[in-house]
C-alpha cells in the first residue's frame, strides 16, 4: 500500500509540474476569449490525454487492476478546454488503458471519459466556483467515488471488484481528489500570474507614453526655439519614477521680457504628473493674461486650490527677466532660492519665500527684485538637486551646489547644468534617486 501511494504521488507531482507550464501559456484564457473554442479544446484534450497515458504507464498493479492517477489528465483537459477537451482526453487515456488490459479496463474507460466531460462542463459554466479549493476537493472526491462505483458495477465477479475497492478506495479517492485540488490551484495561480505580467506590461507601456507626453509639455530648447541672441538657455528634468511632478517653463511676455518658472508638485508618479500639467498651464495662462505678477500668481493659486481634492501643493519660483535692463522681478512660493553666477563665483539670490501654491486660497504674494548683467548665469532648480542622497543618506546640499556652479568649465547654461548633474551622480553613487531632479539655467548675453 505504501508503494501504491508513493507511486501515485510521484506521478501526480510530475503531472502537476507539466500542467503548471501549460497553465502559464494562457491556453485557458485563449479558450475563453477566442471564437475557436473547439480548436483550443482539442489542444487541451490532446495534452490531457498524454497526461492520462503517463498516469497509466506509471500505475501500480493490484489484484489484476491498474491503480493510477490517470483521471488527472481528463480533469486537466476539462478544466482548460471544456467538455470537448475533457472528452478527448478521456478517450485517449481510456483507450490506452483498454489497450493495456486488465479486469477494470472497460470500467476505467467509461469513468475516465465521464469525469473529463463533467469537469469540462463544470469549468465552462461554474469556473469561479470550481477554483475554490473546497469545491475542487469535493468535485475530485465525487468523481473518484463515481469511478469506484463503476468498478463495483462492471467488474465481474463482484467479489473481485469488492476486494479491489476495499484495498484501494481510500488512497485512490484521496490522492486523486487532492491532486485535482492542487491542479486547479496551480492552474489558477499560473493564470493570475500571467495576467498580472500582461497588466504590468500594459501599465509600463502606458507610463512610457505618459513620460513622452509629459516631456512634450516642457518648452522646447533647440536651434529653432527660442532662437534669440540676447540670452542662452538650457533645461533638464529627470523624474525619480517614469513620470514626476517637477516642471520648468519659459515664455515671452512681449518682445523683451522672459518669464522663467521652476516648480515642484508634492508627491510622485501619475497623480503628481497630472497636477503638474494643470499647474503649468494655470500659471502660464495667468501670467500671460494679467500684467501684474503679484495678482497673476494670486489668481493662479486660487485656481489651483479649487477642486484640489487630493490636497496637493506646489512650490514654485516665478521670475520675469527684462532682457534689455537685466532687471528680474520674481516671486518665490516656498521654493529654493536660485543661484546666480557672476564672474565665475556662485551665490544664492536673497529672497523672502512665500506660501506654497494650491495650499490656501487668497494668499497674497510679494514681488521681489534683483538684477543680472551680461554674462551672468541664473540657475533655477528643485529640491531634488540639493536633497540628493548618497548611500549614507547624506544630502548633496547647498554648499556642493555652489561649488559645482563655480567650477563649471563651460561658463554657459549647458556647461553649468552638465557639471551639476555630473557632480550629483558622482556624489550619489549607487544610491537610488528618490526625488525628481529639475534645473533651468539662463544666461544674459551682451
Amino acid at each position: 500500500m505504501s508503494m501504491l501511494i508513493s507511486r501515485m504521488i510521484g506521478t501526480l507531482a510530475v503531472i502537476l509540474l507539466l500542467a503548471s507550464f501549460v497553465g502559464g501559456s494562457g491556453l485557458f484564457d485563449k479558450f475563453l476569449q477566442s471564437k475557436r473554442r473547439i480548436y483550443y479544446g482539442i489542444i487541451a484534450g490532446l495534452i490531457g490525454g498524454l497526461f492520462g497515458m503517463y498516469g497509466n504507464i506509471s500505475g501500480v498493479e493490484f489484484e489484476g487492476a491498474l491503480i493510477t492517477v490517470r483521471d488527472m489528465g481528463p480533469m486537466f483537459a476539462g478544466f482548460m478546454g471544456g467538455p470537448v477537451g475533457g472528452l478527448i482526453a478521456g478517450l485517449i487515456a481510456g483507450a490506452h488503458r483498454l489497450w493495456i488490459g486488465g479486469v477494470t479496463a472497460k470500467a476505467c474507460i467509461i469513468a475516465t471519459c465521464c469525469i473529463g466531460t463533467v469537469c469540462g462542463i463544470l469549468s465552462s459554466k461554474y469556473h469561479r466556483n470550481l477554483v475554490d479549493p473546497r469545491i475542487a476537493f469535493i468535485t475530485g472526491v465525487v468523481s473518484e467515488v463515481f469511478h469506484i462505483t463503476l468498478l463495483l458495477i462492471m467488474v465481474k465477479p463482484f467479489q473481485t471488484a469488492l476486494a479491489i475497492v476495499k484495498g484501494i478506495a481510500v488512497p485512490f479517492i484521496l490522492v486523486n481528489a487532492l491532486g485535482f485540488t492542487l491542479l486547479i490551484f496551480m492552474l489558477s495561480f499560473m493564470e493570475k500570474q500571467r495576467m498580472m505580467t500582461i497588466e504590468q506590461g500594459r501599465i509600463q507601456s502606458d507610463l512610457e507614453t505618459a513620460r513622452v507626453i509629459q516631456r512634450s509639455l516642457l518648452p522646447p530648447i533647440n536651434e529653432q526655439y527660442p532662437a534669440r541672441d540676447e540670452f542662452g538657455i538650457c533645461g533638464l528634468m529627470e523624474p525619480a519614477k517614469e513620470v514626476g511632478g517637477d516642471f520648468y517653463d519659459y515664455f515671452f511676455l512681449g518682445k523683451d521680457k522672459l518669464c522663467l518658472v521652476v516648480a515642484d508638485v508634492s508627491g510622485k508618479g501619475i497623480p503628481a504628473a497630472m497636477f503638474m500639467a494643470t499647474s503649468k498651464q494655470t500659471l502660464q495662462s495667468s501670467i500671460r493674461d494679467i500684467p501684474d505678477l503679484e495678482e497673476a500668481v494670486r489668481v493662479a493659486n486660487n485656481s489651483m486650490c479649487s477642486g484640489n481634492d487630493a490636497d496637493m501643493f506646489v512650490t514654485a519660483w516665478i521670475g520675469v527677466v527684462d532682457l534689455v535692463s537685466g532687471e528680474v522681478e520674481f516671486i518665490s512660493a516656498g521654493h529654493n532660492p536660485p543661484v546666480v553666477i557672476k564672474g565665475g563665483e556662485a551665490s544664492f539670490i536673497e529672497q523672502k519665500s512665500g506660501f506654497v501654491l494650491a495650499g490656501l486660497e487668497d494668499i497674497k504674494y510679494k514681488k521681489q527684485k534683483t538684477g543680472i548683467e551680461p554674462g551672468d548665469i541664473l540657475l533655477l532648480y528643485t529640491d531634488g538637486v540639493t536633497e540628493a542622497e548618497n548611500v549614507k543618506h547624506e544630502l548633496f546640499g547647498d554648499d556642493r551646489l555652489l561649488e559645482s556652479c563655480s567650477k563649471a568649465t563651460e561658463k554657459d547654461p549647458d556647461g553649468v547644468i552638465s557639471t551639476v548633474r555630473e557632480d550629483i551622480d558622482s556624489y550619489v553613487g549607487r544610491a537610488d534617486q528618490f526625488d525628481d531632479i529639475t534645473m533651468l539655467c539662463v544666461q544674459l548675453r551682451s
